[in-house]
Parts: structure tokens; C-alpha cells; sequence
């Protein structure tokens, strides 16, 4: 067009890629490309499931088919079903809305972790042990990636401010699996392990929603004390003997002792646990963090702040239905209305729940969660 612009020469030279390369039958990636590899069959569904039965030990999940679904569905021809539910959680709206939730302080910088850093390293811690002890990757993977999936915005504080307007409380395990992420009709075990994470729960009935619990707490406890000393909040040397002698100060040192140690149990003894110092260790940096880390008094804050609007936000649309997205056939105030409204402010990242209470509800910024920046 003669009023468009002149673009750049990078522009320009990444413009003329938009076709590949020809290369005789087919198109490359690099004019200069001589990635070549033997000509064979696909390996597809099928090939792996055999795979899976020849090579995973006793106890470990096997894929068959399309899997246990509550929809029944036709098997995928590449894909096994587990990595299929992998798949999906991956591209689904609540996995993508973890980057915008707290995992342990509300407006976090850019080098703490969000939901979805958290869920990601869950996932490699995981998958680590999944590897290492034989068992079912793929439905590791995808537990891992979605168990957190349920969480509301603000952490865990979301719970209780959700727990009034939920029969039986809130709980961020069994709602995402049964709530947020029902429409991916996910099988049976992927269900099952994301219901059952939390170690408050019921026991996962697989060997790899077990493995996911143990990672859940591993990842959370190494990387919730290296942000927390990045941020200031807790001085590095802290760390209290009886965690260091036995995995060190650093998230790396933690992270590869604790997961040798689920590897070691599972080798010795055929279960997934940890062996009494590791455990030990692992329980005293977990209690360690809690005391230093959740419950200091600026966290305590953040937490007040947002059940406070949160709660606000609940009952706003609790009793003004037709103002959620896709109003539910539900009179104002009535069940129905409240569970509408809980599943929809349950699904807000933190931004969006914050300016929503700015907009709907008249609130000052100053009576919203604040940041480190004005609680440190």
C-alpha cells in the first residue's frame, strides 16, 4: 500500500521466511537445513502404548486407548491419552491464567514465581522422579500441570475467602479438577491426581499422582525460600542446621537432594515416599518457610486484603447474576447465583480482581492488597 510505512531490513528479511525454503517434495525451515534422519514408520499411539507396557515397572499407569474419560472419545492416532490431557491443560484458559495469580506475594516482580512458574517446575520436578523410578511421564506431566489450576487469585488465601459460599469449604485441588477443568473432559487419573495433590487429601490412587504431592511440596519449598531471601525477606544464612546439613542452602542443592531421595525410596522399597532425614529435612524447611515466609505479618496482611475483596467481589456478583459472563439461569442471591459467582471471581488472575473492586465495587487502591514494595 502507498501510506503504509517502511519497515525495517529485519522486518523485511523475516517477511521473505514466510514460505520456507523449497527443497524438491517439500519445504525446509533453513535454506540451509541438512537435519536428515533414517526413513521409518511414525511412531504413533499404538507404538508407544506397546512401549509403555514393555518398559514401565509393575504399578506404574498404563495409556490404553482414548482412556477413561466421562465423554467417551475416539483415541487420538499420535498421541497417547495421557499426553493428550497434557496437551490440553497446556492450552487451556485456567493453565494460562496462572501467570497472572500469586504463588506466595501478591503483585510479585519479575524474578518470583507465579502459579504458573511454580506449576512448571512442579512439572520438572516430576517428571525428574518419573523417569528416574519408571513410571507413566506423560500423566505425570499432565497432573503436574494442572494441579493448581483451581487456585483462585491471591494464593491461598482465595480459599478462605471462598470457603463461606462453597457446601463443605473451598479447595483448589478437588474444584479444579472438578470445576475449572471439566470441560477438557480429562481421563479419570489425571483427575484424580489433581483433586488429590494436597496431602490434606485423600491418597492419589496412582503411583504418579503420588509423585506429583512429593514434587508439589519439593518445588514449593525450594523456590519459595529463594524468592523470599531475593526479596529481602528472609536472610540467606537463616536456614536452620537441620536443613542444611542435610540438603543444603540452594534451591539446586534441595531440589537434587530431595529428589534422589523419592527415587531411592521407590527403588528400595516400592512406594513413593522419602527416607526419615530427607523427610525430616524437608519438613523442617517447610516449617521454616511457614513461619518466616507465609505467616510474617506483611503476608498475614496481604492475606486480609484480599479475602476482604474478594469476598466483596462474591457477593457483588451474587446478587447481580446478569452481570457475569453467560448469566446463569439462577435467581439473585440464590445457590446457584453464589456458585456462579464464585466460579467466576475464582477464575480472575490478581490484576483483574484488583481493578475489577476498583470498578464495580468504587474501592481505593489503598484498600487492595499491596505489593513487597510497600510491605517490606
Amino acid at each position: 500500500m502507498a501510506d503504509r510505512e517502511p519497515v525495517s531490513d529485519r522486518t523485511r528479511a523475516w517477511a521473505q521466511t514466510m514460505a520456507g525454503h523449497p527443497g524438491g517434495a517439500f519445504v525446509r525451515a533453513h535454506a540451509s537445513s541438512r537435519a536428515e534422519v533414517g526413513p521409518a514408520p511414525v511412531v504413533g499411539r499404538e507404538v508407544r502404548e506397546e512401549r509403555e507396557r514393555a518398559l514401565l515397572r509393575p504399578g506404574a499407569t498404563l495409556a490404553v486407548g482414548a482412556g477413561h474419560r466421562a465423554v467417551d472419545e475416539e483415541p487420538d492416532p499420535e498421541r497417547t491419552c495421557f499426553e493428550r490431557d497434557r496437551d490440553r491443560i497446556v492450552h487451556s484458559t485456567a493453565f494460562r491464567r496462572l501467570a497472572g495469580k500469586t504463588q506466595v506475594v501478591v503483585y510479585p516482580t519479575d524474578h518470583q514465581r507465579t502459579r504458573l512458574t511454580h506449576a512448571l517446575e512442579v512439572a520438572q520436578v516430576a517428571t525428574s522422579i518419573a523417569r528416574a523410578s519408571g513410571v507413566n511421564v506423560a500423566l505425570v506431566e499432565a497432573i503436574a500441570l494442572g494441579h493448581d489450576c483451581g487456585h483462585g487469585p491471591g494464593g491461598h488465601a482465595s480459599e478462605d475467602a471462598f470457603d463461606p459460599f462453597v457446601p463443605g469449604g473451598y479447595d483448589h485441588g478437588p474444584w479444579g479438577a472438578d470445576v475449572v477443568l471439566t470441560d477438557l473432559n480429562l481421563c479419570r487419573e489425571t483427575l484424580d491426581g489433581i483433586r488429590n495433590h494436597s496431602w490434606s487429601r485423600p491418597a492419589p490412587t496412582t503411583v504418579e499422582g503420588e509423585i506429583v504431592s512429593w514434587a508439589d511440596r519439593i518445588a514449593y519449598c525450594a523456590h519459595d525460600l529463594e524468592d523470599a531471601v531475593h526479596a529481602g525477606i528472609v536472610a540467606p544464612g537463616a536456614l536452620p542446621a537441620e536443613v542444611v546439613g542435610v540438603c543444603g542452602r540452594s534451591r539446586r542443592e534441595q531440589l537434587s537432594t530431595f529428589v534422589r531421595a523419592v527415587v531411592a525410596t521407590i527403588d528400595t522399597h516400592g512406594e513413593v515416599g522419602m527416607p526419615r532425614d530427607a523427610a525430616g529435612a524437608l519438613a523442617a524447611l517447610r516449617a521454616f518457610n511457614y513461619e518466616q515466609i507465609y505467616v510474617r505479618p506483611a503476608s498475614l496482611a496481604q492475606s486480609r486484603a484480599v479475602v476482604e475483596v474478594l469476598q466483596a467481589l462474591v457477593e457483588h456478583y451474587a446478587v447481580r447474576p446478569q452481570l457475569l459472563p453467560g448469566p446463569p439461569d439462577a435467581d439473585p442471591g440464590t445457590p446457584s447465583a453464589v456458585r456462579a459467582a464464585v466460579t467466576y471471581v475464582a477464575g480472575m488472575t490478581d490484576r483483574y480482581a484488583f481493578d475489577t473492586a476498583v470498578r464495580e465495587l468504587d474501592w481505593t487502591t489503598e484498600r487492595l492488597p499491596q505489593g513487597l514494595d510497600r510491605l517490606t
